[in-house]
């Protein structure tokens, strides 16, 4: 790439292997002007420095309203008509506000029930390696252990055990589709908008004990909007299950591109979590964090930002930032250094407890289960999705020994 002429940021190639185009924004233009789908265009922050003072920025606003008219106009974001029903989750509000949704959101990761949710998590990737054990091949991201964060996400919310299959299907769709695909993902967050609702009647009519029943015992009580209840429902749903399917894709591919690391976590189960760490700086499963918009005109990176002009930080970029981490491309478990995989400030996810514990849960399954794991295809055969916020694989077929 020369210095002169800046890198795709999107299509197969880049899909595939986004780090030489981010190492050259890092290179030659760390804050850059990217064109977005519908006319849009943002700044596209890439270096560790200007990445984490952004994210702790308290003006640098989450509100989609406060986007500019052009960036509205594009229909940007998730779901692209910000109706209230989906968009009034912490994600999207500043200050008192997601302070109070963050509280109330905070009660999925109680002690007691992150307890439950460990139990229930053992227990479902052991049924789910049960159904693959005898055989010699299986695919650690389409099928199984991914399956396990819809599971989670299902026992959080209360889903009925019959709707679950649906439920990941439509899930898949918001996963892996492209910005463009506005009429899929329209589609997809419509159903969605309607389920949800439906299940906000039901525990209108019957309260329950899971989290979704102490969110509308929250609506009960003036505390939330039924917007509210239903916003932070999706938030849930899209950060609680693609984040993790994509961190489990992630993770496994790393080890299986260095099967020594691989084979030292089956003797050494104390690198599991460091492991996990590692692979959210070096292929963070977040590719960019979620729309911020500057208060009033100010700079980044000595970039001159206008107020409302979408900013987007890139994790991924800065988590291979020569000037923070030494050799950034290499995958070390023992690095045992901080990242921004999971943000920064007040936007730091609510999740990440969580996250930590499915992704510590399947790798010591796979790795109690499917001795001599390998992958089943050529790297360069595997299909990433085609995101602007998420990086994770389609599929990462595998064989293993099997007695």
């Amino acid at each position: 790439m020369s210095a002169s002429a800046p890198p795709p940021l999107h299509g197969p190639a880049f899909d595939a292997d986004p780090h030489p185009a981010y190492r050259w924004l890092r290179e030659h233009s760390p804050v850059h002007r990217m064109e977005l789908p519908g006319g849009a265009w943002a700044w596209l922050v890439t270096r560790h420095e200007d990445a984490r003072a952004v994210l702790a920025d308290p003006d640098m606003l989450k509100d989609p309203a406060r986007g500019n008219e052009v960036w509205r106009g594009a229909r940007m974001g998730l779901p692209f008509d910000h109706r209230p029903s989906l968009v009034r989750s912490m994600v999207n509000v500043d200050g008192d506000d997601h302070t109070r949704l963050r509280k109330v959101a905070g009660g999925a990761f109680t002690p007691r029930r992150v307890r439950t949710l460990v139990e229930s998590a053992e227990r479902v990737t052991a049924g789910l390696l049960d159904r693959i054990a005898a055989s010699s091949e299986a695919d650690l991201v389409r099928d199984r252990p991914s399956p396990l964060p819809i599971a989670i996400i299902c026992d959080i919310l209360g889903v009925p055990p019959e709707d679950r299959a649906e439920f990941h299907r439509r899930a898949a769709v918001i996963d892996a589709s492209a910005p463009e695909e506005i009429a899929a993902i329209g589609t997809t967050t419509d159903w969605f908008d309607d389920y949800l609702g439906r299940l906000v009647d039901a525990r209108l009519a019957e309260p329950a004990d899971d989290l979704l029943g102490d969110l509308v015992e929250a609506h009960r009580s003036g505390h939330l909007t039924r917007d509210e209840v239903t916003s932070t429902a999706f938030l849930l749903l899209v950060a609680g299950h693609e984040t993790t399917v994509a961190l489990l894709g992630n993770l496994f591919l790393s080890l299986l591109r260095a099967p020594e690391h691989l084979e030292r976590l089956r003797r050494d189960r104390d690198l599991v979590g460091p492991a996990i760490e590692e692979t959210l700086r070096l292929e963070s499963p977040l590719q960019n964090a979620t729309w911020r918009f500057p208060r009033t005109a100010t700079t980044v990176g000595g970039v001159a930002l206008e107020a409302g002009e979408p900013v987007l930080v890139s994790l991924l970029a800065a988590g291979r930032d020569p000037e923070r981490y030494d050799d950034p491309d290499v995958f070390d478990p023992e690095r045992g250094e901080s990242h921004l995989g999971f943000g920064h400030g007040a936007h730091y996810c609510v999740g990440a407890q969580l996250a930590r514990m499915e992704a510590r849960v399947a790798v010591n399954a796979v790795l109690d289960r499917l001795p001599g794991l390998r992958l089943a295809a050529p790297e360069e055969d595997l299909r990433w999705w085609p995101s602007m916020i998420m990086h994770g694989l389609f599929a990462l077929p595998v064989r293993f020994d099997t007695p």
